[in-house]
């Protein structure tokens, strides 16, 4: 079995999957991670050094290549995969079971403001801009986001409940 989880950053994506992979006895990835034990570099190092475009054709290849290895998982994809590259096609593609996790604007700035320095698209911003910043990528990615067989309301709720959710839900 093959799920994947998606949402914009901040949204739980790793730690709902790491939950669920353990409750579901399967192994668990998370496609930032795998882009980083490829490249020997962190993402924020990524998009430092090389820029946003190398990195966003980079994890297409990683993302392709974890959907086309046939591996039961839980996969986490970054916040921006599903927008580029026909991410979210091949996810469709590859799986009945997509979740978004899906967060209201207030409730994603704050668990990302503290958090602001780790996330390279967001680090320079004052906290002030936040929900304007969050509030535009949601309106670029949301028609994305909603693509996904399933659409779980995050906001105000536990790990073991999202993944009691999910669980629910999979095919």
């Amino acid at each position: 079995m093959r799920i994947v989880l998606l949402g914009y950053m901040g949204s739980g994506k790793s730690t709902v999957g790491k939950a669920l992979a353990e409750r579901l006895n399967l192994p668990f990835t998370d496609l930032d991670a795998s882009i980083e034990a490829e490249t020997g570099a962190t993402i924020p190092e990524l998009f430092q050094d090389r820029g946003e475009l190398y990195f966003r054709k980079l994890e297409h290849e990683v993302l392709v290549g974890l959907l086309e290895s046939g591996q039961d998982r839980v996969l986490s994809l970054g916040g921006g995969t599903p927008a580029y590259a026909g991410n979210m096609d091949r996810v469709l593609e590859a799986t009945p079971n997509s979740f978004y996790l899906q967060h209201t604007i207030p409730s994603l700035v704050a668990r990302l403001t503290s958090e602001k320095a780790q996330r390279p698209l967001i680090a320079h911003l004052p906290d002030a801009e936040l929900p304007e910043f969050i509030g535009k990528h949601l309106f670029d990615r949301g028609p994305f986001y909603l693509q996904a067989a399933h659409t779980i309301a995050s906001t105000g709720k536990s790990v073991d409940e999202l993944v009691a959710e999910i669980e629910r839900k999979l095919v």
